[in-house]
């Protein structure tokens, strides 16, 4: 009994230590953003909160800024949770399409097909975006929702995920849905993707924290600031600071940081049931 409490203890702390290690820097982050930019530049970064957190915030986020000063930080949170909606929701049903074609459409080139789609892995983003962006404008879908989007859904990792969960459901299942006239359509539809949905949460979170986090796709793909991405704000807000002669306002950048941190712990927070779940099931 005192080895499992002290075990418990100890792990406890542990878990304690490294999450202040990760929240602490945020926490500076925030603080340092209710700030006036004299205090931080005269004073360094702020621990504790100022009285300055409205007025940063809202200019931060309904006034228009970058190099154009033609777009709001709330453009940009929508253009990043727009394309990273499409990006999870993408890859959640390309996923489990492509997988379900695999496991249970017994053609002979199946195995091959998966395996080549699970190579695909060997070909980051960043070895195959000059094609890719040649292909984007040679379709006229430069600076759109649609080029963001589309040529980031096909997903290796959601494919093999879900191929080894439909072959890990009874056999027996598709035979009792034939016997009810069910087709292949009802049958992913109706029972494969319901008793999936704990793992397609947890895939859809990877998945859109993935897609809020791209900068060198939206970088490369858009001109247009209209369809800038937070990350693209934070680093032009950045940038304006080191390169401009006037006063650094750290506050702003720094307000723009926590703005972009927001959404994807609101959406952890969310699915975080079905996401723990997901990830701890034992079929899986």
């Amino acid at each position: 009994m005192k080895n499992t409490f002290r075990s418990k203890i100890f792990s406890h702390v542990i878990l304690i230590l490294a999450s202040l290690m990760f929240l602490l820097p945020v926490w500076v982050i925030v603080a340092s953003s209710t700030h006036l930019p004299e205090t931080i530049v005269n004073n360094g970064l702020q621990f504790f909160t100022g009285h300055n957190f409205i007025d940063t915030y809202k200019s931060i986020l309904f006034e228009h800024s970058g190099y154009t000063k033609n777009v709001t930080a709330f453009r940009m949170i929508l253009n990043s949770f727009i394309m990273a909606m499409g990006f999870a929701v993408g890859k959640v049903i390309i996923s489990s399409m492509a997988a379900y074609a695999i496991v249970y459409f017994r053609f002979k080139l199946a195995t091959f097909l998966f395996w080549v789609i699970f190579l695909t892995l060997l070909l980051p983003i960043q070895v195959r975006i000059v094609p890719s962006f040649e292909v984007l404008a040679d379709l006229n879908l430069l600076n759109s929702y649609t080029g963001l989007i589309v040529p980031l859904i096909a997903s290796a990792t959601g494919t093999f995920f879900f191929r080894q969960y439909f072959k890990s459901v009874p056999e027996e299942l598709l035979e009792a849905a034939k016997m009810d006239g069910a087709n292949s359509w009802n049958f992913f539809i109706d029972i494969l993707m319901p008793l999936s949905k704990t793992m397609s949460a947890a895939l859809f979170i990877v998945m859109f924290i993935v897609g809020w986090n791209q900068y060198l796709w939206p970088i490369m793909m858009t001109t247009d600031p209209q369809y800038s991405t937070i990350l693209l704000g934070i680093r032009e807000i950045y940038q304006s600071n080191f390169e401009g002669t006037y006063l650094p306002e750290f506050n702003r950048a720094f307000a723009l940081t926590t703005l972009a941190l927001i959404v994807p712990v609101l959406m952890v927070l969310f699915f975080q049931r079905l996401f723990v779940k997901g990830l701890v099931d034992g079929d899986k």
